[in-house]
């Protein structure tokens, strides 16, 4: 059985809709009886069923307009790599909390956040070959990492305190193919993103979840994705014959192998430290 799909008229506020995952997601969340309302800094052509506003994220004004008539939210604006601590601040914490404050405003009951699997980036494979858990204590790896986390303590506090349901993604390497070796582990395919963004959407409660598809060489657990209703339909394990021979068997003792966050954990990103 399938992720479950809401069947009824609804508008959606995808927030980042011009970066990497807003653009892949876009024909795969059209449904009809539904309006994506996409909105980002850059401006947008909208397509059939879909509506554009140009906005940040950390404007309130502009979240206000944007949440207008919106019956769900998909965040997934911000910045996406690591950045000044001055820029992630601006996007990735004071954006987030300008846009659940906006819907919470507007009275919007369902919002999926799309977090990171950085806010964990430091935890390593547990070495009894158990699955690192759904909710693994934040262990960051980054200015991006902690702005991550920050969004899953948001996401839990408007819960919490008004009664908003938010899932929050621990987003793996979502590409319309694995690309590398590491990726054979943390790859979601663009179609099981949209069914994970699917199952979160109708989502009641709170929820931490890693996005990852159901890889044969997945270390990331799958139980509270499908305890929502997500059902993987993809496995990397299709691409690891070419990988492998043009990369190498991965040694699962590397930072990049072991740890969550991968090279993000290492000491060169960019002369950001």
């Amino acid at each position: 059985m399938d992720s479950f799909v809401y069947k009824g008229t609804m508008r959606i506020l995808m927030t980042g809709a011009a970066g990497k995952v807003g653009t892949l997601m876009r024909p795969r969340l059209a449904r009809e009886g539904r309006t994506l309302r996409l909105s980002d800094l850059v401006p947008l052509d909208p397509g059939p069923g879909e509506e554009a506003v140009t906005a940040d994220v950390a404007d309130e004004a502009a979240m206000a307009e944007a949440m207008k008539g919106v019956d769900a939210v998909i965040h997934l604006g911000g910045q996406s790599r690591e950045r000044p601590w001055a820029d992630i601040v601006h996007a990735n914490i004071n954006g987030t909390q300008v846009l659940l404050e906006a819907a919470r405003r507007e009275g919007v009951r369902q919002v999926v956040l799309m977090g990171s699997h950085h806010a964990a980036g430091f935890h390593t494979r547990p070495s009894d070959g158990a699955d690192l858990p759904d909710y693994a204590f934040p262990r960051p790896d980054s200015y991006y990492g902690v702005s991550k986390v920050v969004m899953e303590a948001l996401g839990s506090l408007y819960h919490d305190r008004f009664g908003m349901n938010v899932t929050v993604v621990r987003l793996g390497t979502c590409n319309e193919a694995s690309a590398d070796t590491r990726g054979l582990a943390t790859w979601i395919s663009p179609a099981d993103c949209a069914r994970l963004l699917e199952a979160a959407l109708v989502a009641p409660g709170y929820h931490v979840v890693w996005g990852v598809s159901d890889n044969r060489r997945r270390w990331w657990s799958l139980d509270e994705a499908r305890a929502i209703g997500y059902v993987s339909r993809d496995d990397s394990e299709s691409y690891a014959a070419r990988i492998i021979a043009e990369q190498g068997e991965p040694d699962l003792s590397e930072p990049l192998h072991d740890r969550a966050g991968g090279v993000f954990t290492l000491n060169e990103l960019g002369g950001i430290w």
